[in-house]
């Protein structure tokens, strides 16, 4: 921030850079169950949002048809993911996380958690106070853009 910036003003341009390097950071933490990042950010969406069409998936990674059916097939080998008919529609498919799939996330959540708490001992304590009080802005954030997101596919 610089010094004539008031600290209740955001600069997006800021808060971009520093979320940028710190997703960076924390999605190189954990090294258990190495996979590629939208393998990895597929297991993750289903694990926290819950079955998905392989076209929901499509949208959801921003890659193409072909790429999240290859990720889902070999996520399927490895046995992290599962594909069952879709209840309300019995030609789609739902690709479910297994139990396995979920203690892979489970597992990386773990590690990186150890991890940044190593980290936050080196901060002071008005430091870990400020990402305390940053913490519900940050996951309203979070809200907005999925509200928006949301809003976005139910546009005519």
């Amino acid at each position: 921030m610089s010094p004539e910036t008031h600290p209740a003003d955001l600069s997006v341009a800021d808060l971009t850079r520093v979320m940028e390097d710190f997703t960076r950071m924390s999605i190189r933490l954990p090294s258990v169950q190495r996979l590629s990042f939208t393998t990895l950010s597929v297991l993750h969406t289903l694990e926290r949002g819950g079955p998905k069409r392989l076209s929901e998936l499509t949208a959801s990674e921003q890659v193409t048809q072909s790429a999240i059916t290859q990720i889902v097939t070999k996520l399927e080998r490895e046995g992290l993911v599962e594909r069952r008919p879709d209840p309300s529609d019995g030609r789609a498919v739902l690709v479910h996380v297994t139990a396995a799939g979920a203690a892979v996330v489970d597992g990386r959540r773990a590690e990186r958690m150890e991890h940044l708490a190593e980290l936050a001992e080196g901060l002071t304590e008005a430091e870990r106070a400020a990402i305390t009080a940053a913490l519900p802005a940050l996951a309203r954030l979070v809200d907005l853009n999925a509200r928006r997101e949301r809003d976005a596919r139910h546009r005519p």
